[in-house]
């Protein structure tokens, strides 16, 4: 098979290794296949992709849609983030947890991560070229987020970046807190408040 599949410590979250073939000319690899992904475990159909382009220091996330929960597929095209999924699920054994990598151009790795997860990344080198595949539509009015230093969640995001002090969107900048009474996506992928 072209890529590896290696699962992470969250149930759901895969970390994807393609096989790129290289040379003096440059490369070549397949960044996605479904039958590739359906041998692997991971059946999910993707019916959008996403690509921004980010400066170094910049902080997008953790993003999430309430009623049109998104599974992703993530990787950088140029450049390196450092990508982190947050489980929102009730009842997963790792609710309210996250999983952090460095998602870069040169290993070309990619992080699948089902419905259900907040998602955000920090962008690590000069410029990254970050591009996405999701499970369902892109719906403005459904987005929602959790604050992307929140102490609950807890994410080391100064521990792999180049200032604690990241560039963020206006709407980033006043997420609410996380609360895990109250937020979160039911088996059925309904959002509860």
């Amino acid at each position: 098979m072209p890529i590896t599949v290696s699962p992470c410590h969250i149930k759901g979250l895969y970390e994807i290794q393609p096989k790129v073939f290289g040379d003096d000319r440059g490369y070549f690899f397949e960044c996605y296949s479904e039958r590739d992904f359906a041998e692997a475990g991971i059946s999910s159909h993707f019916v959008q992709d996403n690509q921004s382009t980010c400066k170094k220091g910049v902080l997008r996330g953790l993003h999430f849609q309430k009623h049109h929960p998104q599974g992703k597929l993530v990787r950088v095209v140029q450049g390196s983030v450092y990508d982190v999924a947050l489980d929102l699920r009730n009842g997963s054994a790792t609710f309210g947890k996250w999983h952090g990598l460095v998602l870069d151009s040169e290993r070309q790795n990619q992080l699948y991560i089902p419905p259900g997860f907040a998602h955000g990344f920090f962008v690590l080198s000069d410029v990254a070229v970050f591009a996405y595949k999701c499970t369902d539509f892109y719906y403005p009015d459904d987005e929602d987020g959790i604050m992307w230093n929140d102490p609950v969640v807890g994410v080391p995001w100064e521990t792999v970046g180049p200032s604690i002090h990241p560039v963020l969107s206006a709407k980033d900048s006043a997420r609410p807190l996380f609360n895990p009474n109250g937020r979160y996506f039911d088996a059925a992928g309904i959002w509860h408040c």
